[in-house]
């Protein structure tokens, strides 16, 4: 982290189809090799499955996984007197939406499945329900920083 000056951080023009921030930042998280087109066509496609099984809204199911999977409490290693202890700190709004777009990318990849965005709105459907890998991801993040509470006085 830099001491010398505050980061600047980029504007992020919302998506040319919904016209929404949240899901252009997500393509970008889900972008490869510089490929956006491939990106975007695998989330369109995810989103177009999403409205034809769950026949409703497939960006609110998005939006819906989004903060079912978003941590509120994460624990951050502390060095103090040669003892690293774990401290659990809350997570910024910015922090926690790309936590829950990296696990969700995460454990949709390791799915078994043919395409990416199959995979994808299989593991959206999956966290929009309460279930799936990404929501257990989150509920270990939430028991490590319950388990370590003793030690949230070195915040």
């Amino acid at each position: 982290m830099s001491r010398r000056k505050k980061i600047v951080s980029r504007e992020i023009l919302p998506d040319p189809k919904y016209g929404d921030i949240m899901v252009a930042r997500f393509i970008n998280y889900l972008l490869r090799r510089g490929k956006k087109s491939v990106a975007e066509a695998s989330f369109y496609d995810a989103i177009a499955q999403i409205e034809a099984k769950h026949k409703g809204n497939g960006l609110e199911v998005f939006k819906k996984a989004i903060n079912n999977v978003s941590p509120i409490m994460e624990v951050k290693s502390r060095r103090i007197g040669g003892a690293t202890y774990q401290v659990p700190i809350e997570v910024r709004a910015e922090r926690r939406f790309a936590l829950a777009s990296r696990w969700l990318i995460t454990y949709a990849q390791a799915r078994p499945g043919k395409s990416m965005a199959e995979k994808l709105a299989a593991e959206m459907l999956a966290a929009a329900n309460g279930e799936g890998n990404a929501i257990k991801k989150r509920e270990d993040t939430h028991k490590m920083a319950e388990a370590n509470k003793a030690f949230a006085h070195f915040r």
